[in-house]
Parts: C-alpha cells; sequence; structure tokens
C-alpha cells in the first residue's frame, strides 16, 4: 500500500478518523486512531521499548500499529489503522 501525508487539525489526545479515499474510480473508507499513553502508566516505565511491547500486545486487535509518533518525556502517540474485513 502506497501513502500519502495529510495534515490533521491538532486536537491533542484521543483522535478518531476516517478517510474517504478515491482509487481508479472506487470509493473505499480506511480508519485510523491517534492514541496517547503515559510513560506512567506504564508497568514498564523505565524500559520504553518494553512499556510501547506491552501497549501493543494489550491493544485491540481489530487495529493494527500504524505509526509510532515522536515521544516527550511525558508520553508517546501512537497511531493505529483499523485492519481490514
Amino acid at each position: 500500500m502506497g501513502s500519502i501525508a495529510i495534515p490533521l487539525p491538532s486536537v491533542g489526545g484521543h483522535q478518531d478518523i476516517e478517510v474517504d479515499i478515491r482509487v481508479n474510480g472506487q470509493l473505499r473508507q480506511q480508519n485510523y486512531r491517534v492514541e496517547v499513553f503515559y510513560w506512567k502508566d506504564c508497568y514498564h516505565r523505565h524500559n520504553r521499548a518494553e512499556c510501547i511491547r506491552e501497549i501493543l500486545n494489550g491493544y485491540d486487535k481489530e487495529w493494527q500499529l500504524y505509526y509510532i509518533g515522536m515521544p516527550t518525556d511525558d508520553y508517546v502517540p501512537i497511531t493505529f489503522m483499523k485492519r481490514s474485513a
């Protein structure tokens, strides 16, 4: 699958995003979810790689990892894409 970048308004926190795409005349819909996870909420808070692994392993299986955003000292934003049916 190819990809394009679409700027989104910055609203912070959880975002549910629905994108209608027309490819060769066929309309398709893709759903994305952006969530912010706080390091302080992780069991492995001092090992960020393990913390992210814990988040991904426990996340709703209807969604797959799409992108891990730039982490800060307090949190990491993660984007998920809804799996095709």
